[in-house]
């Protein structure tokens, strides 16, 4: 761990989005947590620090809500022995949590985010680790998101959304990288 060793923080990839009917019906990047996946196994052949975050609804009637089979991490992203894994209750893993310090307590300056849902807690964490000084990047897809109603009830696609939400991010907030990409440049 240190200063070389990036970390990977996984949020949110738990089995209540894998109901894409409740959340709207429509998603993109469909193999986001396959992806989110390899790059899992890429940070624990290296060895290097793995933050999975974890979303508890404060909500009971919420999928999300501790104690509901929604709030179970995904199986492609289980969390092993000397994972941590941090439980937060609103968009951001950084709010309401010890994530920040855990990472500087590690003296790590670069983070790598993936999870669900892009324009959500993805996005807010990102933000919060760019505005925090993290050296931070996001993987593209190993990210999605589900459609979205307007305030005048127009539809916007799973993928209008995500796309707006990684070009709101990228280069302000967080260098951006497609998973293969990232794995060839940081091997």
């Amino acid at each position: 761990m240190g200063k070389k060793n990036p970390a990977l923080i996984l949020i949110d990839i738990q089995k209540a989005f894998e109901d894409l009917e409740y959340w709207g019906g429509q998603r993109n990047n469909l193999d986001a947590e396959k992806k989110a996946g390899k790059l899992l196994a890429f940070w624990r052949k290296k060895g290097w620090p793995v933050f999975h975050v974890k979303h508890c609804s404060s909500n009971p009637d919420s999928r999300l809500a501790e104690g509901k089979p929604g709030n179970d991490f995904q199986e492609v992203i289980l969390p092993i022995d000397g994972e941590i894994v941090i439980k937060k209750n609103v968009n951001s893993a950084f709010i309401g949590t010890n994530l920040k310090e855990m990472l500087d307590a590690a003296n790590i300056l670069k983070v790598v985010i993936a999870g669900l849902t892009t324009d959500q807690c993805v996005s807010t964490s990102v933000r919060m680790a760019g505005n925090l000084g993290f050296e931070t990047i996001l993987v593209e897809d190993a990210t999605a998101t589900f459609c979205k109603k307007g305030m005048d009830g127009k539809l916007f696609s799973a993928e209008i959304i995500h796309e707006t939400a990684i070009a709101s991010l990228m280069d302000e907030f967080a260098a951006v990288f497609k998973s293969n990409d990232l794995l060839n440049t940081i091997q």
